[in-house]
């Protein structure tokens, strides 16, 4: 079954100063965190201000992400819609481009119950060969997986994992103790990264990795070579950066950063809304001794 690695980048959609796709900085990211530690690439998903993207866009974003980093690292698209004929359409497109793999999210708005997600991600699951983590995002869409919905899904071959963003461990204990040892579990909450680990997943798909992947590659290292320790010290100190990656929503904190370190991912797309240059200031202030060194 297909294994992601530890640290996948949920990757920002840079735009230019016209808020359109800036597609000179969308390279140049997915170079920067080739470099930086980077096991997959997730494009077009929460971080990556799907929402607010074009048909046009996303699938513009697939293509240079496909060219720039397939072959070095699997790209994972988001695909997942609130519609499950578009859903479908979308996950057409993304095998055309060559995408690794597909993300998709819990349908938000329309609250299908436990019966619904069944039925929309069973016949997702049956249009493609390609290997799907689920996406549960409660806070956002209003729906959530049950265990016993999952341990239903669990059985299509190419749903391979899950990335939870609950914030609940308890739900990645149990579900770790329902589903094959090979079944993928992330979290996607950069401040549960090493208590996933410790709970036996898989590890994070993560914000926070556009600026310390290298470190958080580390913290995957030092803990399955049984040095808990110390990867519990690394993930100590860098807990007030994951923490201010979320202080506002996401990815309003991360585009300031990145911006700040001439990354140039752009503004954000209405209704979001970027710091101000006081605010961005406070916010590098405060977390750029922990940045890798050669960002």
């Amino acid at each position: 079954m297909n294994s992601f690695g530890p640290v996948i980048t949920a990757m920002v959609t840079p735009f230019d100063e016209y808020n359109q796709l800036n597609v000179n900085s969308l390279r140049k990211l997915i170079i920067h965190l080739l470099k930086h530690g980077t096991s997959s690439l997730v494009v077009t998903g929460t971080t990556g201000e799907a929402p607010t993207l074009s048909a046009t866009e996303r699938l513009r974003v697939w293509e240079i992400a496909v060219d720039f980093a397939g072959g070095s690292v699997p790209v994972i698209a988001g695909v997942g819609t609130n519609n499950t004929k578009t859903t479908l359409h979308n996950i057409k497109l993304a095998e055309e481009v060559g995408v690794d793999g597909l993300l998709i999210v819990t349908p938000y708005y329309n609250k299908p119950n436990q019966k619904g997600l069944i039925t929309h991600f069973r016949e997702l699951a049956l249009s493609t060969d390609l290997p799907i983590l689920l996406y549960n995002v409660p806070a956002r869409t209003g729906v959530s997986f049950e265990i016993e919905t999952l341990s239903e899904l669990v059985t299509e071959k190419n749903i391979v994992g899950i990335k939870d963003a609950s914030g609940d461990l308890s739900f990645i204990k149990a579900l770790k103790e329902l589903v094959p040892p090979d079944f993928n579990i992330y979290t996607g909450d950069d401040l549960h990264y090493l208590d996933t680990l410790k709970l036996g997943g898989s590890g994070v798909i993560s914000v926070a990795s556009h600026l310390v992947g290298l470190q958080m590659n580390q913290i995957s290292k030092l803990y399955h070579q049984g040095q808990i320790e110390e990867a519990t010290a690394l993930n100590d100190k860098l807990a007030p950066l994951y923490q201010a990656m979320f202080q506002t929503s996401n990815p309003i904190p991360v585009k300031a950063i990145l911006n700040k370190l001439d990354l140039n991912v752009g503004p954000l797309r209405l209704p979001l809304v970027g710091l101000d240059q006081f605010e961005a200031d406070e916010l590098f202030g405060q977390i750029k001794h922990l940045i890798d060194d050669d960002v």
